[in-house]
């Protein structure tokens, strides 16, 4: 009897584990203001456990990092990340794509170089030997977009550093399009490479800053951001998890959509998302593994 008691306890658990009576684990990308996220990921929490029919936490961890980590070891189910971080969890195995972005009807936005008003430059070319800021080196409209637009022209070869065109020393990077552009600002450099909506909406900069400021030049596309899932997720979670995203495009749930994800989502071909990520990464000198 003994045995057996332990017998139908293992096969609950396992029965329970199939059935999907764990809780989902859903991890939001740390690039907004930590307390406005605390709010945010409490109602997404609750809208998806309603959606789902079980417990979802919503987490906020330090970098995108640590989520594609617990995506790799499967102690994240799902995760809000760029489109490059996806590319970097895809190649350690870790996620694939689940949804994405869509933006006025398209799933990419553009990448700008931006300097102050009165200043002289028509385009890029015009900057070689002149100090610039990109928004960091991780970063996917400020950084690597721009690279493989600068390769592309035939300024930089291929996996060249940017300091071979704008020259030694003239090259900075923020930790993030603010403090880019506030480099702008101080003079510390001719033009920034943030993303459109740094000029296009008032999330960033306030309109006193952006009146200051004019669009130089454009390069893109941008692929959107996009909720990855993990490939320890099962088919049964992974669509019931899609299922319950996708009604948030559903009208009375939009405003939590865009309060945490800022755009529609939809389904769409994770290569073609992507392949301008695998493009960018190339002209940086970071190919396939």
């Amino acid at each position: 009897m003994r045995y057996l008691g332990i017998l139908i306890l293992s096969l609950f658990v396992a029965i329970s584990a199939q059935g999907g009576s764990e809780k989902v684990v859903v991890a939001l990308k740390p690039d907004k203001n930590p307390e406005k996220m605390l709010s945010e990921r409490g109602e997404l929490a609750t809208f998806l456990g309603k959606a789902m029919g079980v417990p979802v936490e919503v987490i906020v961890p330090l970098s995108a990092a640590v989520i594609i980590e617990g995506l790799a070891n499967g102690t994240i189910d799902a995760g809000y990340l760029s489109a490059t971080d996806l590319t970097n969890a895809r190649r350690a195995n870790a996620a694939t794509l689940l949804l994405a972005g869509e933006i006025n009807g398209k799933t990419s936005y553009e990448s700008y170089w931006v300097t102050l008003k009165g200043k002289p430059y028509a385009s890029i070319e015009e900057l070689k030997g002149r100090p610039v800021a990109f928004a960091s080196r991780t970063s996917t409209s400020g950084f690597l977009i721009p690279m493989r637009d600068l390769q592309k022209r035939g300024l930089l070869p291929t996996g060249a550093e940017p300091g071979v065109f704008f020259g030694k020393g003239n090259v900075q990077f923020g930790t993030g399009y603010v403090s880019a552009v506030e480099r702008v600002f101080s003079g510390d450099a001719e033009a920034a490479a943030v993303s459109d909506y740094v000029m296009n909406q008032d999330k960033h900069l306030s309109d006193g800053q952006r009146e200051k400021l004019r669009v130089m030049q454009s390069q893109g596309p941008v692929p959107t951001h996009v909720i990855a899932a993990s490939v320890a997720l099962s088919d049964e979670r992974r669509a019931a998890l899609k299922a319950a995203l996708l009604s948030l495009n559903e009208p009375g749930h939009t405003t939590l959509r865009d309060e945490i994800f800022t755009s529609k989502l939809i389904e769409t071909d994770e290569a073609a998302h992507l392949a301008p990520i695998e493009e960018a990464l190339k002209a940086v000198g970071v190919g396939a593994p």
